[in-house]
C-alpha cells in the first residue's frame, strides 16, 4: 500500500498519506479537507544486507526544509 506526500491548501501542510484504494479520495487529516495536491517524492533507497541505504548525494544540505541533502543544486 503506497504512502503519498500531499500539501492541505486549506491548512498548508505536507501530510503522508496511505492509499489503500487509488479510487479513493484522500482527506487531510490536520482538517479534513479533500482539496489536498499530490507532491512529487523519491522513493527511498533499499538497505540491501543490512547496511544503510545507499546515498542519493554527497553534498551538503541547503538547508531549506525538507532538504534531502543537497540533491536540488541550491
Amino acid at each position: 500500500m503506497p504512502l503519498y506526500e500531499y500539501d492541505c491548501d486549506e491548512c498548508q501542510q505536507t501530510v503522508e498519506i496511505l492509499v489503500r484504494n487509488p479510487a479513493e479520495q484522500p482527506a487531510c487529516p490536520d482538517c479534513g479537507t479533500t482539496k489536498l495536491e499530490k507532491r512529487f517524492s523519491v522513493p527511498a533507497a533499499p538497505a540491501i544486507g543490512g547496511a544503510a541505504g545507499l546515498p542519493i548525494s554527497s553534498g551538503e544540505g541547503c538547508g531549506a526544509p525538507r532538504c534531502c541533502g543537497g540533491g536540488c543544486d541550491l
